[in-house]
C-alpha cells in the first residue's frame, strides 16, 4: 500500500513540474505578444503623426500599411485570448489538490 501511494505522489509531482514549466513559457508568450502589441500600435501612431493635422486637412494619402498593422494587431489579440484561456486551464490543474487517499470509492489494489 506504501508503495501505491509513493507512485502516486511521484506522478503528482511530476504533473506539477510539467505544468510549471508549461505555465513558465506561456506566460512568458503572453508577455511578448503584448510586448508587439504595444510595437504595433506604436507604430499606428507613429503613422498617423508623420502627417500631421496641417498635411490631413491638405493631403489625402491613401494608407496601405495601417490596416495591415490593425490585422496583424487583431490577429495577435486573438492569439493573446487563446493564450489566456490556455495558461488559465493550466493554472487550475496545479492549483487543484490530490484526492486524500482511502477516500470513498478510491481503492489502490
Amino acid at each position: 500500500m506504501q508503495n501505491t501511494a509513493d507512485y502516486t505522489s511521484a506522478q503528482s509531482d511530476r504533473r506539477t513540474d510539467g505544468c510549471t514549466s508549461i505555465i513558465s513559457n506561456l506566460g512568458s508568450l503572453v508577455e511578448q505578444v503584448h510586448a508587439n502589441m504595444k510595437l504595433i500600435e506604436t507604430a499606428i501612431a507613429l503613422e498617423a503623426a508623420f502627417g500631421g493635422p496641417e498635411a490631413a486637412a491638405s493631403i489625402v494619402v491613401l494608407d496601405d500599411v495601417t490596416p495591415r498593422y490593425v490585422q496583424a494587431n487583431a490577429a495577435l489579440n486573438a492569439s493573446n485570448v487563446g493564450l489566456g484561456v490556455a495558461l488559465h486551464l493550466l493554472q487550475e490543474i496545479t492549483s487543484s489538490k490530490p484526492e486524500p487517499e482511502g477516500g470513498e470509492g478510491h481503492r489502490f489494489v
